[in-house]
């Protein structure tokens, strides 16, 4: 059986050249090469063919791209995944709290992408593991990866033009005043820690909307949305206006009622890399934060 990731389109346009035809799925000039050289094809009707081909109205293209190897030193673990979604091109998963997106040192194995790979090799997929969006360690929810390279490209492109939408439910310290409102702040590395991020005027600049749910207990439970992506962007914005996130030391919260911040990404919208369709999904908000609240 053929592992390799393929698309399949049948051609609208008479005498259209195949590059151009190709052009509509966004592939790069590196995947190209790729192809041409380390194990792929492009076929027409079944018949291996150049870009500068023309097609007639009707003929059928497939694109195949090389296998794909891991990425070096990266482990398999099998263990406990939940799928919210998953397809030929994207898998959509559910990360608890106190697991890392990715290896590190403090934490080279027991991460989302060694139990994907694991995963992977379980469905006999060939495809290393890449990361569209990413949460911390201490944060839950919705994370979404790409099942190949070329996938992951046009995933990142519409990270770069702002279309997959994020948003965030928290439960922040103290009583938020404001129904609204939106906090936009640059946000950089402190001098003194190569872990912490703040406020500050030489930063990246940083876009935060917040909406409170509820109030409760001396806490405001609210939705985020991000319009930037800035490490610790929403723990950063919630301690610069006076209220850290319950749990959050890092940035000022305590841990009298829950060991770690009291984040959640909860929902996800993006246009299909393959469909074109805008899809969205939604995840229930974990039984340790709502408790803070209900």
């Amino acid at each position: 059986m053929d592992k390799r990731f393929q698309l399949q389109f049948t051609n609208k346009v008479d005498q259209e050249l195949l590059r151009d035809a190709i052009a509509q799925w966004g592939i790069s000039k590196r995947a190209l090469t790729a192809i041409k050289f380390d194990g792929g094809a492009i076929l027409v009707n079944g018949e291996e063919r150049n870009v500068r081909h023309r097609l007639a109205e009707g003929d059928d293209v497939t694109i195949i791209f090389p296998v794909e190897e891991a990425s070096e030193g990266l482990i398999p673990v099998q263990g406990e995944l939940t799928v919210v979604y998953e397809d030929e091109a994207v898998l959509l998963v559910d990360k608890p709290a106190f697991m890392s997106s990715i290896p590190s040192r403090e934490h080279p194995n027991n991460t989302l992408a060694n139990l994907v790979y694991g995963y992977f090799e379980q469905q006999q997929h060939a495809s290393t593991v890449h990361i569209v969006t990413r949460l911390d360690r201490d944060t839950s929810g919705l994370m979404l990866i790409a099942k190949h390279r070329h996938i992951h490209h046009l995933m990142s492109e519409q990270q770069k033009k702002g279309q997959i939408h994020r948003e965030y439910e928290a439960v922040a310290e103290g009583i938020i005043v404001q129904d609204q409102q939106s906090i936009i702040a640059p946000i950089g590395r402190k001098d003194t820690s190569i872990i912490e991020r703040e406020v500050r005027p030489d930063g990246q600049f940083a876009h935060t909307d917040v909406t409170v749910l509820t109030r409760k207990n001396n806490m405001t439970h609210i939705r985020l949305k991000l319009h930037t992506g800035r490490t610790h962007q929403i723990r950063v914005h919630m301690a610069y206006i006076g209220h850290p996130l319950v749990g959050d030391e890092l940035y000022g919260g305590t841990h009298t009622f829950i060991d770690r911040q009291a984040l959640h990404c909860r929902y996800i919208e993006f246009e299909h890399p393959l469909t074109k369709e805008r899809v969205h999904f939604e995840s229930k908000l974990p039984e340790e934060i709502s408790t803070l609240i209900y």
